[in-house]
């Protein structure tokens, strides 16, 4: 618990103060200590990763229920969030730590999956799950996630050739029905270079606590980024 009463008090991010330039750079909160790489090995999350990747035929299923043709040129479909840049789409089961009632319905397999994780973060507003789209030609540059204290798991649906990761300099591919564990406080770049014919690059996204934050850590910082009522 000592950490996380440095972090609340304003103690030096990564690279020994707020504000300095670097390849981490969680944008609202840095608990110190933790291990940090940009890629998180899977055994650091074996249950979930073995949960998720058991479950894919069905997540597979959900996404084909709730696909368009992401043409831009018909209306956003009911559950799909405005894009985050063109090209880029999400449905969310979870959105900053609060359930989304409709799109879980929608997507049975999926959210059955995710009430069977140990490490979601479900109650905290650094906790997102569900579908992210990137079409051809689409590109999200250099962006840093908010917080060091979890990692983002991709789970690929489609992937498509062409397709790329890049997190703190490190590349890494994807591959369909398994998962990569991402520390997305690095900083990260995710393009989709393929063409119009090779379709989408689809994964499902789930945000699971650091291995190295322990239970009682876990609990004082969902008491404090708790999602808003």
């Amino acid at each position: 618990m000592g950490r996380v009463r440095r972090a609340a008090q304003g103690g030096p991010g990564p690279g020994g103060g707020p504000g300095v330039l670097g390849i981490q750079r969680p944008g609202l909160f840095f608990l110190p200590d933790l291990p940090s790489a940009p890629f998180v090995p899977r055994d650091a999350q074996r249950h979930d990763v073995e949960l998720l990747e058991s479950s894919f035929p069905a997540i597979l299923r959900d996404f084909g229920a709730v696909s368009w043709d992401f043409s831009g040129t018909t209306p956003l479909p009911r559950g799909w969030s405005p894009p985050l840049a063109p090209g880029c789409y999400q449905l969310l089961l979870y959105q900053a730590g609060r359930c989304q009632p409709s799109n879980c319905r929608r997507c049975p397999g999926a959210y059955r999956a995710l009430r069977g994780l140990r490490s979601f973060m479900s109650a905290n507003t650094f906790g997102n799950a569900g579908f992210s789209v990137l079409l051809p030609g689409a590109r999200l540059e250099g962006r840093c996630g908010p917080t060091n204290a979890r990692v983002r798991c991709h789970l690929g649906v489609k992937i498509p050739p062409g397709c790329e990761l890049v997190v703190g300099g490190e590349p890494q591919c994807w591959a369909e029905g398994h998962c990569l564990l991402v520390d997305d406080s690095f900083l990260h770049t995710v393009a989709h270079n393929g063409t119009p014919e090779d379709g989408p690059r689809v994964v499902f996204i789930v945000d699971l606590w650091h291995p190295n934050v322990a239970g009682a850590e876990r609990q004082a910082l969902d008491f404090v980024f708790a999602p808003d009522p």
